[in-house]
């Protein structure tokens, strides 16, 4: 969902939808997550301008059509702008276990991604079932630096994407789904 209606999303079901999330699982029970949450104008606008800039420099850089360049710009910043409210999804390894070996410290930060993604995921389904529309962002890998900055997080803050939620401004399209005989092995069916 990409199009919401203008209207606010009271503060209460902001925060029940960060309570879901809080409700997740996560590895060592130490959740990893942090979201920043991101409702006025200028908050908006200063988030879509510092990720435009950096994806137009981007895809310049690859050499792609400025008009694409142009265009792919704008509709990224449509959609943030155009948004009620922005939830920054990230995760901190600040209570993470840290080993003096890479494959056990990597292992830690992907237990990390995971318990955050799970925690995003709540929050996703909660919102659904309160009758909130909601799209999941991953243009923040792509520039987690420009996100803490444009949003002034703590540099230990990993951006890992971005919720626009807000009323549905029309009924979201069904998307096709691989069949389970595709991704499942095992299933006697």
């Amino acid at each position: 969902m990409r199009r919401f209606r203008p209207e606010a999303v009271p503060e209460s079901a902001i925060a029940a939808l960060l309570r879901a999330a809080c409700r997740a699982p996560s590895a060592h029970n130490r959740q990893p997550w942090r979201f920043h949450v991101v409702r006025d104008a200028a908050g908006k606008m200063a988030l879509a301008t510092a990720m435009g800039d950096r994806l137009r420099a981007d895809r310049a850089r690859d050499g792609d059509d400025p008009d694409l360049i142009r265009q792919d710009v704008e509709r990224s910043s449509t959609r943030i702008n155009g948004a009620p409210v922005l939830i920054a999804v990230c995760l901190t390894l600040e209570d993470m276990d840290s080993y003096p070996d890479e494959r056990r410290n990597r292992a830690e930060f992907l237990m990390a991604v995971q318990s955050t993604a799970m925690a995003a995921q709540n929050l996703l389904l909660k919102a659904e079932a309160t009758g909130l529309a909601a799209c999941w962002v991953c243009a923040p890998l792509f520039c987690p630096r420009t996100v803490q900055t444009a949003l002034d997080m703590p540099d230990s803050w990993q951006p890992q994407g971005l919720i626009l939620l807000g009323w549905p401004a029309e009924p979201g399209r069904k998307r096709d789904r691989k069949p389970l005989a595709d991704i499942v092995t095992g299933l006697a069916t």
